[in-house]
């Protein structure tokens, strides 16, 4: 992963348990994920405390119905209009709007523009959180920030994968919505 590390002064004996660093908008490990670009800027496997993965979807583009059972999830929307359904709450987020979606809610969402960009940051009180380990190990790792064609998804696998890192799949994606 491409990293710059941040230089600091230490006034105090505390050191950090990990190395500050800054990535550019296009800088981390890219993933094809579910028909869209996911970029993991922060990794738990790292940091322990939270994860960070920013994500490039398409018009159209929805994860599936889902719950995550031990982990908090903030969506920040830096760019584009994203539909998010949270239990029965159905709201529109725009570009500098953010969704929290509290564990144990089911929810999904959909890009409505023809494509929006959103950090999706998790982390958990009762241990390292795993959505960033979900996108890797369900991605197919790139070296480049391009979208990839879409390809056609293993419902059964998505679930699996999802099982190991206590993320419920719990129906399709949404339908589209004109």
């Amino acid at each position: 992963m491409l990293r710059h590390a941040l230089g600091m002064t230490q006034t105090t004996d505390i050191k950090p348990a990990v190395t500050p660093y800054v990535l550019a908008r296009d800088e981390g490990d890219h993933f094809h994920f579910f028909n869209h670009l996911a970029t993991v800027k922060v990794s738990s496997a790292e940091v322990e405390s939270m994860g960070a993965v920013e994500f490039l979807a398409p018009n159209g583009f929805g994860p599936p119905l889902h719950s995550h059972e031990d982990e908090d999830e903030l969506i920040m929307v830096l760019d584009g209009e994203i539909i998010f359904r949270v239990g029965e709450i159905e709201t529109v987020v725009a570009g500098g709007g953010c969704a929290f979606l509290p564990h144990g809610i089911p929810h999904t969402f959909q890009v409505r523009t023809e494509e929006a960009r959103f950090v999706a940051i998790t982390a958990s009180a009762t241990g390292k959180p795993r959505f960033d380990d979900f996108v890797t190990d369900l991605g197919t790792p790139i070296a480049t920030s391009d979208l990839p064609e879409d390809q056609p998804i293993d419902p059964a696998h998505v679930s699996e994968i999802g099982l190991r890192h206590n993320i419920t799949i719990l129906g399709p994606p949404p339908a589209m919505k004109s």
